[in-house]
Formats: C-alpha cells, structure tokens, sequence
C-alpha cells in the first residue's frame, strides 16, 4: 500500500508527528539547540503539509516507542479512578480567596461561589477523575481566573450582568483523536465581576521544557560533540 502524500493528508496530523520527530532527534543529540528552537518555530509558523516534512527530511531518527512512550506520561492529562468522594466540590468565597493548584484531584462538579472575594482554579497539573467537568459560578463583584493545560478544552455558558467573561483557551498545539482530552464547561452567571481562563504556559513551551527532560534522559554522553548535531 502506498502512504498517503503529505499534501493529503491532515495539516494538525502532519505537524504533530513533525515535531515529535524534532523533538525526538533532539533528545538523542542529533540537533543543536538552536536548530531545535529554529525549526520548532518553523514548525508552528507552517501551514504546508510539504514545507513541514522538508523541516525534518534530513534527519535520521524517525520513531522510537520510548518517546512516545514518555511523551503519553509527560503531556497527557493526568486521570485517576474516580470514587464517591470525589464527585462532588463546593467552593465559596466571601470577602475571601481561594487557590487552587498543583496535583489536585478534580471532581466530576465544581460550586463555586463568590461574593467579593477572588478565586483561582489552576488546572495546569491536575488530576482528573472525569472527561468532562462541569464548574457552576455563582459570582457577584467577585474575580475568577481558570488556568488550564493546553490539551484541555473549556466551554463557557454563563449569563453576564454587567460583567466581563475573557475565554483565552484556544488550541495553541497539534490537536489529535486522544480519547482522554478533558473539557471543562463553565455555568452559571457573573454579576458586576469577572471570569477569565487562560493557558499559563503555551504548548510550544511545554514542549521546550520536555524536549529538554527527554535530551536528559536519552544523554549517554556521547553526543557531547556539537559537530556530531545538524545545524
């Protein structure tokens, strides 16, 4: 069976597996830094499916299970089994905060209610229980940011009364068929107060910061040589 031409086939898919290559000759010395950072850049610049392919034609390593096999435990959402305790999250705010970051388990349901006070909800390395969760904001003269991971979607359904609702979630990477992308959806009204979410760190540098784990972990010391690398 013959492949499928690059110009057939899905610009996202094509980009995707272009910069896994980088990535991945990359991490086994095979590309200086600056011609990872010059051509990651390209990458995400591209909107040709024959450009992005001649971006990695010249290099040797094209897959390797390991990689993907790390890339699957670094950049996926994170899940765990779910159970009655978790189902369930009431938050409220009074003249108050309220932080909530790091490894922390999200329920399958969020109140959150705020009364001149300020929330926070950084999703960026939490544990979900659920492909779908749903927050309901009650909020008066109150401010709310939701951070989120780039591979986290989130859906806004509010009623704002002279309030303001900023939505910065967009897809800033290759968007792929994984079944375990999460969506948050966001109930609820805003009165006289403010939502907005936000990404904290864009996918390209999520994915600089785990190039440089992968080059760490795949470095025997012998690609110490920059003549060795492709430029």
């Amino acid at each position: 069976m013959m492949a499928v031409a690059a110009k057939d086939r899905p610009l996202e898919v094509v980009k995707e597996e272009v910069i896994d290559q980088l990535i991945l000759n990359y991490s086994h010395g095979e590309l200086s830094s600056d011609a990872f950072e010059r051509r990651l850049d390209s990458a995400y610049e591209c909107d040709d499916q024959q450009q992005l392919v001649a971006l990695v034609a010249d290099l040797p390593l094209q897959s390797d299970p390991r990689y993907q096999s790390e890339k699957a435990a670094r950049l996926r959402p994170q899940y765990t089994q779910s159970s009655q305790d978790d189902k369930d999250l009431s938050i409220t705010t009074v003249l108050s905060s309220d932080h909530r970051s790091g490894d922390w388990v999200v329920p399958q349901v969020i109140h959150l209610k705020n009364v001149l006070g300020s929330a926070e909800l950084d999703f960026s390395n939490a544990i979900f229980t659920h492909p779908e969760v749903h927050v309901h904001l009650n909020c008066l003269l109150g401010s709310n940011e939701i951070f989120v991971p780039h591979n986290v979607d989130v859906l806004t359904q509010t009623t704002n009364i002279i309030g303001s609702v900023t939505n910065k979630r967009v897809s800033l990477g290759p968007r792929t068929t994984d079944t375990q992308r999460p969506k948050i959806i966001i109930h609820g009204r805003v009165v006289l107060g403010s939502l907005e979410i936000s990404v904290k760190r864009t996918m390209k540098e999520k994915l600089k910061t785990f190039a440089q784990s992968m080059r760490a972990l795949f470095d025997d010391g012998s690609h110490d040589h920059d003549h060795n690398k492709y430029y």
